[in-house]
């Protein structure tokens, strides 16, 4: 019998021995076969195809600035943002698009649609002041919307479905990609906006 302290040196011997003698990784052909074969590749092409890709940067940009902190009037990472401000620079930094500087004019620059169609990157409205649209942030999935919320506090991700919000949601709207007409003169993309 081998005493009680050379067990678990043992153990670890064999452990380190199997790991090191590990299965070298699969060919990216087999990897692709079983990705295929789990039902994965297709997920993954239709994840590729309902998301675009200027969505998907949006949102990814707009999580960049969770905690910047909160300015009425304010449109730069500088400076802090409002709602408003902070949905118009994420808007016109990846997608390219300009959006009016106002909530309200936000969600008359874009196209209504039905709260279950939201898709990432899509703009939720809140009556926040007792006036609709009053308030925007940008959904991003599951439920969640990133914003500027209101004085001393900071970008952050809020829940849709709590009590506040549920309460106070206004419409969804979307904004029309690049090569779209745009809903309204108000909303441009960013090459021409600067030429007017």
């Amino acid at each position: 019998m081998l005493p009680k302290m050379r067990i678990p040196l043992i153990f670890a011997s064999l452990i380190f021995a199997v790991s090191a003698h590990a299965a070298p990784p699969a060919p990216a052909d087999d990897l692709d076969r079983l990705l295929a074969d789990k039902g994965l590749m297709a997920r993954i092409e239709t994840v590729r195809q309902t998301v675009s890709e200027k969505a998907s940067l949006l949102v990814f940009t707009s999580i960049g600035f969770l905690g910047v902190p909160y300015r009425r009037g304010g449109s730069t990472v500088e400076t802090g943002f409002d709602c408003s401000g902070f949905v118009k620079a994420m808007f016109e930094q990846t997608v390219g698009m300009v959006l009016p500087r106002k909530a309200e004019q936000q969600a008359a620059a874009t196209e209504k649609i039905d709260r279950t169609d939201l898709k990432p990157g899509d703009l939720v409205f809140f009556n926040t002041m007792r006036r609709a649209f009053s308030h925007v942030g940008i959904y991003i999935g599951e439920g969640k919307f990133i914003h500027s919320p209101k004085p001393g506090s900071e970008v952050r991700v809020e829940d849709m479905s709590l009590s506040y919000w549920s309460r106070r949601f206004d419409g969804a709207r979307r904004v029309p990609s690049a090569g779209a007409e745009p809903q309204s003169p108000q909303l441009l993309p960013k090459s021409e906006a600067t030429t007017r």
